[in-house]
């Protein structure tokens, strides 16, 4: 064995052929191989279907006999945060090492299949050396997520045959299953069917569309005041009071129309304007389905006093102040990257 511990980071969304034919190398390599399974804290959408725990079961299903040479641990994303994701990525992986009994100077490697620019982490942990495989013929996970969410749009026998033909079996099966018995499965088709509608009403356009929204961090004693989303994307979600930017309107008018709009927050105009603590643009490209989407996010910020009365309204069916607290723990309840945004102004990112 040329390495104590490799480490394999991907979101594994689905676990597929590639992955595996990966994972089997790594095994040939290492004692024991270490799986950082990405977007831990994220709600299921169309990109991130499974949670960690589904997709632990997918991998150690495909990997049969390998069991007791798996350590798998969840990797939360830092979108606007890259140092704090690699000081993530040390911190597990010496923990996980630790957990397993291994030494402090075990030797440990990074593997992984550099096939695009969402390969750049690869080049991250200089202390680490790098087991870079050969690419493995398969589709994506990105293909393979469209081909199960495609039901009555494309031909759903042959989606399916695309399916078996690109998973381990173990994990067909369990794609199978989450078709036909989660009710989550639903609620991601109607998310997929939406962003394929919404896409196409863009599609002649002649540039590829950019979006501008704006979003308000509202802070008042203790609580962020959040909204639960009425329709797709993200139906059900909790989220930051926001929408998009008018034809007529400055980016802080758009923030206070849409805040009053969903929340029907009775503070006056002048007053927020003078509470506000803070702004920031939030602009990862994968930040919403969409399409790509540059959101401008307003802090506000009243120390102290009885909560205003709130309501749902518009594009939200309710409103509620949470306290800061609980909202930093709801990442698998928050819309697109509304933790980060939370996180970035409340100080824990």
């Amino acid at each position: 064995m040329d390495f104590d511990y490799l480490v394999f980071i991907g979101r594994f969304e689905p676990f597929h052929n590639g992955h595996a034919a990966v994972a089997r190398h790594a095994l040939g390599r290492a004692k024991k191989l270490i799986f950082l399974v990405g977007s831990a804290d994220t709600p299921r959408t169309i990109r991130n279907p499974w949670t960690v725990a589904e997709r632990a079961v997918m991998i150690q299903s495909a990997l049969d006999g390998a069991e007791d040479r798996l350590l798998i641990r969840p990797l939360r994303d830092h979108l606007y945060n890259e140092s704090q994701w690699i000081a993530n990525v040390q911190r597990t992986v010496a923990e996980a090492i630790q957990v397993d009994g291994g030494s402090a100077d075990a030797k440990v490697g990074l593997i992984g299949m550099s096939k695009d620019t969402s390969s750049y982490y690869l080049q991250e942990f200089p202390q680490w050396a790098l087991v870079d495989v050969q690419h493995t013929e398969t589709l994506s996970a990105t293909e393979l997520r469209r081909y199960l969410f495609s039901a009555g749009h494309i031909d759903f026998h042959g989606a399916l045959l695309m399916l078996r033909g690109n998973v381990p079996a173990p994990v067909f099966d369990m794609l199978e299953a989450f078709r036909k018995n989660s009710p989550a499965y639903g609620q991601l088709v109607a998310e997929y069917q939406f962003i394929e509608h919404y896409k196409a009403a863009w599609k002649d356009a002649p540039y590829p569309p950019t979006f501008v929204t704006t979003d308000a961090v509202v802070v008042h004693s203790g609580h962020v005041l959040l909204v639960r989303r009425r329709a797709e994307p993200g139906k059900g979600l909790w989220a930051l009071p926001g929408g998009f930017v008018n034809q007529d309107e400055g980016l802080l008018e758009s923030c206070l129309r849409e805040l009053r709009e969903e929340t029907r927050l009775r503070i006056p105009v002048p007053v927020l304007k003078g509470s506000q603590k803070g702004q920031h643009v939030f602009d990862h490209p994968e930040r919403s389905q969409r399409g790509r989407t540059i959101t401008h996010a307003f802090h506000f910020d009243f120390p102290a006093g009885e909560l205003p009365e709130v309501r749902g309204g518009d594009d939200a069916d309710k409103a509620r102040w949470i306290p800061v607290s609980e909202a930093l723990e709801m990442g698998p309840k928050l819309f697109e990257d509304h933790l980060h945004i939370l996180e970035f102004f409340l100080g824990r990112g």
